[in-house]
């Protein structure tokens, strides 16, 4: 399994203590070389710009099966998740991390970046809470829960236009264009949405990104 990880995120190291974080961001995909570049994955993106941006280094923690980046991000502790369970088990990794960090609170302290067929691509939604919307990462994370009450931030990776082509379209590769256009600025467009999360709060971060995209993606495509 770790092999897989390090494919994705590079070769991380094994810490015995992490610092206490204020707020838990997971990221969504699959693990894996075979998965890295599919629409399903996006979360996985979004998470690894964060470590990037705010000088993280992934560790690989066998506690939460996730690769685990603390970072310093706008005068708070965040920790950054990337679960390796697979999509549809990302829950595990995220009740592990809350049974070690005790003191989150799941309504405002945590934050689920995933990927949703039902925006266009690259468009960004905020939400304090909401069902699954037929999305089995978050579903599993809510069930386990037992609670809708989860600030996520739903990135767009747009519908391939019929209910039979949708399992190959999320585990298909974005478009050229879309990887040469669109997602660059979108991704941190996203990265962008959950730092005024972490900074400001969900319900003012919405008021910024939900009716807005990067100017220098509208109509390219």
């Amino acid at each position: 399994m770790f092999r897989r990880i390090r494919d994705l995120f590079g070769r991380g190291n094994r810490e015995p203590a992490l610092p206490v974080p204020s707020i838990l961001v997971v990221g969504l995909g699959n693990p894996g070389p075979k998965f890295l570049d599919t629409r399903h994955n996006i979360g996985f993106r979004v998470i690894q710009t964060l470590v990037e941006r705010n000088c993280g280094d992934w560790i690989e923690d066998r506690d939460t099966q996730s690769m685990l980046s603390i970072v310093e991000m706008a005068g708070t502790t965040v920790a950054l998740m990337a679960p390796q369970t697979f999509m549809n088990l990302s829950g595990e990794s995220v009740i592990a991390a809350l049974a070690r960090w005790t003191s989150l609170d799941t309504t405002t302290d945590l934050i689920v970046v995933y990927d949703d067929l039902d925006l266009p691509t690259g468009r960004i939604r905020l939400r304090p809470n909401g069902g699954a919307g037929g999305h089995n990462g978050i579903g599993d994370i809510l069930e386990r829960l037992d609670s809708k009450d989860v600030v996520r931030l739903r990135f767009g990776i747009g519908h391939p236009g019929a209910s039979g082509a949708v399992l190959d379209w999320v585990l298909g590769p974005f478009s050229e264009a879309e990887e040469e256009r669109v997602l660059p600025a979108t991704i941190d467009w996203a990265a962008d949405a959950v730092e005024a999360v972490v900074a400001s709060g969900v319900r003012e971060a919405m008021s910024r990104f939900n009716a807005a995209r990067p100017m220098d993606t509208d109509n390219v495509l």
